[in-house]
């Protein structure tokens, strides 16, 4: 019997064979490549009209949106000389960034970057973050009381190209913990976050900016499909490109199939600003400290014959949010879930006192 998971590139094809048309998205200056591109002239327009086209272009148009010239070059300058600051004194530490998509090490990452922009140079981060085009498409998107997070990442000359994926929620998962979750929670996923990039540098194709296929985020089951052989060869054959200047920030709806490129360039050390923003709702009701928890049920947990339902009852479940400077994505999308140390440590008949420093040091890095 064929259910939603069983995934078909001639389905795929069928939805991401399609023609962005102009006439569609009268506040557009350009569609090019099949992506849709905006201008400052939007924050003149009517802001629920700015908006319900913003919503229209992400859902159910290309998944993507290019705004040319969203940031002013010298507030961006201000803050790549904080960044780049970060990055030495990473190097000079001996420290390699993990990367959900590469190799470690192969680019240069700030994981953390919002916080540690915002301790550093509240001025520069004032100045950056004071931004009416970033704040209109993520208050479009997620509405109010949305949460900014940022991560650097810097692709050398020679940087190879990521391999097609999804992101942040179900995307960073397997493709066997993504089936998992219901057909719902495919559905649900993209609406939780939204993913950004601000140009550093000036990008033309050749350094590699990201590979996007447009209108891909509306196949449901592509959080399935991305891993897939055949569904990375078809990407590899039909995504588009955009060069982006200083200050152009590119926005997609998660679900969009993409993946940063190869640098192709000698001499230029891309850098963008990845935003990661996430809805106001993704959150529990209540504060749990679940370390009190797991300790005090250990002893309990490892007289049961299959302890997991107690254990997903008590322990964290998810991996985020964590500090991806010490808990870094290295071997997998994401790090070891607290209710996975727990397992770890009943199916291995850890002592006490060896669980209790294991459970406390996972706790310290989230």
């Amino acid at each position: 019997m064929t259910t939603w998971t069983d995934v078909s590139l001639e389905d795929f094809r069928a939805v991401v064979e399609q023609t962005t048309y102009p006439a569609d998205y009268p506040l557009a200056d350009a569609v090019e490549r099949n992506i849709l591109v905006y201008g400052p002239k939007l924050l003149a327009q009517d802001r629920q009209a700015a908006k319900d086209e913003l919503i229209k272009a992400l859902r159910e148009g290309p998944g993507i949106v290019v705004l040319k010239n969203a940031f002013a070059p010298e507030v961006v300058d201000r803050a790549t000389a904080v960044f780049a600051a970060i990055i030495e004194e990473q190097k000079a530490a001996g420290l390699k960034g993990g990367d959900h998509f590469a190799k470690p090490g192969e680019n240069d990452r700030v994981w953390g970057a919002l916080d540690k922009f915002a301790v550093r140079d509240p001025g520069a981060f004032a100045a950056y973050y004071d931004n009416d085009l970033l704040a209109l498409v993520c208050e479009a998107w997620l509405g109010p009381a949305y949460q900014l997070t940022s991560q650097v990442n810097v692709v050398n000359p020679g940087g190879r190209a990521q391999v097609a994926h999804r992101d942040y929620h179900l995307g960073f998962m397997s493709r066997e913990q993504a089936a998992r979750f219901p057909l719902h929670a495919h559905l649900l996923s993209p609406v939780l976050t939204l993913q950004g990039a601000v140009a550093h540098v000036d990008m033309p194709v050749e350094t590699g900016p990201t590979l996007y296929l447009p209108h891909s985020q509306k196949y449901p089951a592509g959080y399935l499909a991305f891993h897939q052989p055949e569904f990375t060869d078809y990407f590899d054959a039909n995504y588009v490109q955009l060069p982006l200047a200083k200050g152009d920030a590119a926005f997609f709806n998660p679900a969009l199939f993409h993946g940063a490129g190869t640098n192709h360039s000698s001499e230029v050390r891309r850098m963008a600003n990845l935003l990661q923003v996430s809805s106001a709702f993704g959150r529990a009701m209540e504060a749990v400290d679940r370390v009190a928890m797991c300790l005090a049920l250990y002893p309990t947990l490892r007289t049961l014959k299959d302890p997991r339902n107690v254990v997903a009852a008590s322990a964290e479940g998810y991996a985020f949010p964590t500090d991806l400077d010490r808990d870094q994505p290295v071997g997998g999308l994401a790090p070891q879930t607290q209710a996975e140390l727990v397992l770890q440590a009943l199916a291995e008949d850890w002592p006490e006192d060896r669980f209790a420093r294991a459970v406390t040091r996972r706790q310290a890095a989230s």
